[in-house]
């Protein structure tokens, strides 16, 4: 039923759907214009046409399931470099608190060429790893499970029935990001770096906490982690079974809840009760198209003839880190004011086609990289700070 190459690379699986996600968020980006979303008045009635048909498609692709889908991958590399430590008697924790701070260390430098980076969150919410590695799988997932479920935004509507008057603020990152976006515009370098290292990153966290991403974000590290005590990436008849049900239950889950965000605005008036109905609501379809994606890739890898062509995808997963980072790099150069400027002249397919040509450029740069290298240069230098030895 099995190839012999899926049962001895028994994570290859995880180079591919790490590498589809950042296709995935590098392609939102673009599209995105790097935060930069006004775009020049289109006149061609066909790029008009292809920008709609862009935008949507890649928005209900890749938008909230991409970074899902990196979430859950970020909670299972935890556990094998947990679990490889443990298997050599040694306690992972630590240097795991040492690895997240060199994390917001890279994440800090990149939110300052892009202002709407997630590694910042990665890196702070990261340590709940370690608040809960030590748990039962019954105990993690039970916390994975109410965190997804969103808890502020329950404790918000339950707020919202018991004080009338009460009124949400949605807004608290608008004046932080008109902030960034002037300076995206008009700002050099310099500028650019120092209003995104403090500002964006308000604007960035703010939106974060707005729109859930905290509580996501955690569930779904526990998730990952979860995914890879139980070796359900190991190809056999069980775990198959597993993802077949998994593919199953979120066409199900999905439909209903994607639904129910084209309807609610037109019977629910008040924002305190609507805002985070749609947010729960839109964070639940999230979550489930996300498991139609990673399951449906690990049911094709596995079972299809079309294995070889995800396969193509493990070079650019194994070096995501450098990948994500020199997008940024790149798209900042390419829109800001400090580069070509080009926000002014770039409609939505114009920025997707970017996206394609830069991915490619990225893609062929990684499988010429690991002719010669184990690793990514960036996940390189990440690994070897993770375990710098101090004299004492």
């Amino acid at each position: 039923m099995f190839s012999s190459n899926t049962l001895t690379h028994r994570i290859e699986i995880a180079d591919v759907l790490r590498g589809f996600a950042v296709i995935g968020i590098t392609l939102i980006h673009f599209v995105e214009r790097f935060s930069l979303n006004s775009f020049p008045e289109e006149n061609c009635n066909f790029l008009i046409f292809t920008d709609r048909i862009i935008w949507d498609s890649v928005f209900f692709l890749f938008s909230g399931k991409a970074y899902c889908i990196f979430a859950l991958l970020f909670g299972f590399s935890f556990f094998i470099q947990d679990n490889s430590q443990k298997g050599k008697g040694n306690d992972f924790r630590a240097r795991f608190a040492w690895r997240l701070f060199l994390l917001f260390f890279i994440a800090c430098i990149n939110s300052a060429l892009f202002p709407g980076e997630i590694l910042v969150l990665y890196a702070v919410v990261g340590y709940v790893l370690i608040l809960v590695c030590r748990l039962s799988n019954k105990i993690v997932a039970f916390i994975a499970v109410f965190l997804l479920l969103q808890p502020i935004e329950w404790g918000q509507l339950i707020y919202a029935f018991v004080k009338p008057e009460y009124i949400i603020n949605t807004e608290f990152d608008s004046s932080y990001w008109e902030i960034v976006n002037t300076t995206q515009k008009e700002g050099s370098f310099i500028e650019m770096c120092k209003t995104a290292i403090w500002t964006g990153n308000i604007a960035n966290m703010g939106w974060m906490v707005l729109h859930g991403r905290v509580t996501q974000t955690a569930g779904l590290f526990m998730i990952g982690m979860l995914i890879g005590r139980r070796n359900f990436f190991i190809a056999s008849v069980k775990n198959i079974k597993l993802w077949i049900k998994v593919f199953i239950i979120s066409v199900i889950a999905f439909f209903p809840s994607y639904g129910l965000i084209t309807i609610f605005p037109d019977f629910i008036s008040r924002d305190a009760f609507l805002l985070p109905s749609m947010l729960i609501l839109n964070s639940y379809s999230n979550i489930a198209f996300t498991g139609i994606l990673f399951a449906g890739i690990i049911l094709v890898y596995y079972l299809t003839k079309f294995s070889h062509v995800l396969h193509q995808l493990a070079p650019y997963g194994r070096l995501s880190l450098t990948n994500y980072l020199s997008q940024s790099l790149i798209g900042g150069f390419l829109f800001y004011n400090w580069g070509l400027g080009l926000y002014q002249y770039t409609g939505i397919t114009v920025c997707f086609l970017m996206g394609i040509g830069v991915f490619f450029l990225q893609y062929f740069f990684c499988r010429w990289w690991l002719r010669f290298h184990r690793q990514g240069p960036l996940e390189w230098i990440w690994k070897k700070a993770t375990w710098i030895k101090i004299e004492k």
